[in-house]
């Protein structure tokens, strides 16, 4: 598989997963008039079976967050909102390379401000070189997860768009570095959906590549814990990345029946949970020729 086609379901699965940095950050700073409303319309998005409803009322919003953040430009919590918007869009519905791109560059844009609007330690970070950038980072502490987490979706969103960059890609490092501090910090963060994302990061590559599979493992089992169960997306990127990867049939179909199997309603999951299935499905229809 190569290195763009993971990048792609990498940003594909962790595009879902920040709708929920978009849409729950906003009952919090829209204002106490329409807070009710606000909560409603989260609820009513994560709780939805149908992906095309959301697919197709995704643009009307994303006009909504800029309006946002013309009227609040340093407000951290508007700009987290934004960008989680914003990666979720242009990873998971938008086909188009050329605009892929721009929404992508918005994302990481605005996940670069709200972690600065957070802290002035941060601003600019993304130029620094690797090791400067890791100094930075172990300096946060736990109020500076939702930044490090919203910078880190837009950062892979426009990773993603720009795949054809090699010079784009080599700050995927500096993703990871600040994956790893989310974990850190607090874990069941977002129900540890940083150990997925870490995990499909380690399996980008073959062993002899730089590949860390059985480290990989342990972040797949971890955010399967952490959510009980319950984010079947986990489990899909468990077989997809890493049961694929290592040619371990078994574990693969286990896992993808498993989901498969399992009810996809649940609070504030419904919607990922029903996209996972449907991935489970075509993964498993497709192993006897993959295996």
């Amino acid at each position: 598989m190569s290195r763009d086609t993971s990048l792609k379901r990498l940003v594909r699965s962790m595009g879902l997963v920040s709708v929920v940095l978009a849409l729950t950050g906003c009952s919090l700073f829209v204002g106490r008039a329409v807070d009710g409303a606000s909560t409603n319309l989260t609820n009513a998005i994560l709780n939805q079976d149908d992906p095309e409803t959301v697919r197709d009322g995704a643009p009307a919003y994303l006009l909504l967050m800029d309006s946002l953040v013309e009227g609040s430009p340093d407000n951290a919590g508007i700009l987290r909102g934004a960008s989680g918007l914003y990666a979720a869009y242009a990873g998971v519905f938008v086909d188009d390379p050329e605009r892929a791109k721009r929404l992508a560059a918005r994302a990481r844009d605005y996940g670069a401000r709200s972690l600065c609007a957070d802290s002035a330690r941060f601003c600019d970070i993304g130029g620094l070189p690797q090791d400067e950038f890791e100094s930075v980072i172990a300096g946060a502490n736990a109020s500076d997860v939702p930044g490090l987490y919203s910078y880190s979706l837009g950062w892979l969103v426009w990773l993603k768009a720009n795949s054809e960059d090699f010079q784009a890609l080599v700050d995927l490092p500096k993703v990871e570095s600040m994956l790893e501090r989310i974990i850190e910090l607090d874990e069941g963060y977002e129900r540890g959906s940083a150990h997925v994302y870490l995990g499909m990061l380690q399996t980008l590559l073959p062993p002899a590549l730089g590949g860390r599979p059985e480290s990989a493992r342990g972040h797949f089992e971890r955010a399967i814990d952490l959510s009980d169960g319950r984010d079947l997306s986990a489990k899909v990127e468990y077989a997809r990345s890493y049961a694929r990867a290592l040619y371990e049939r078994e574990l693969h179909d286990r896992l993808l029946t498993e989901v498969i199997e399992a009810d996809p309603h649940e609070p504030g999951l419904t919607l990922f949970n029903t996209l996972a299935q449907r991935d489970a499905r075509d993964l498993l229809a497709t192993a006897d020729d993959y295996f």
